[in-house]
């Protein structure tokens, strides 16, 4: 995670952890992630860009339904991002 650029972190309430939070922080990133039903002190986040994770999730769904894609036969990085790529042209054309 240190790597990757980002203004915004979203995840699910299973990633709800003060380390998690504390990293992304660091970073200068805000922490979109709900809070665990157990934790005593509850921290603020934005309800509605959280609800946009949604939209990211059905799209993963959509694409995971083509067998490709799903048992990841490709070999190579390069052959499974061409597979990914025609099957979210397939979802577009649809």
């Amino acid at each position: 995670m240190t790597d990757l650029p980002a203004d915004i972190v979203m995840a699910d309430a299973a990633y709800d952890s003060d380390r998690l939070r504390k990293a992304i922080a660091e970073k200068g990133a805000e922490a979109v992630i709900p809070n665990n039903p157990s934790r005593a002190r509850k921290h603020p986040f934005d309800r509605h860009l959280y609800k946009q994770r949604h939209l990211i999730e059905c799209c993963f769904a959509k694409i995971k339904q083509f067998r490709r894609v799903a048992t990841r036969y490709e070999k190579t990085a390069r052959n499974y991002a061409a597979v990914v790529t025609l099957a979210a042209i397939v979802l577009w054309l649809r």
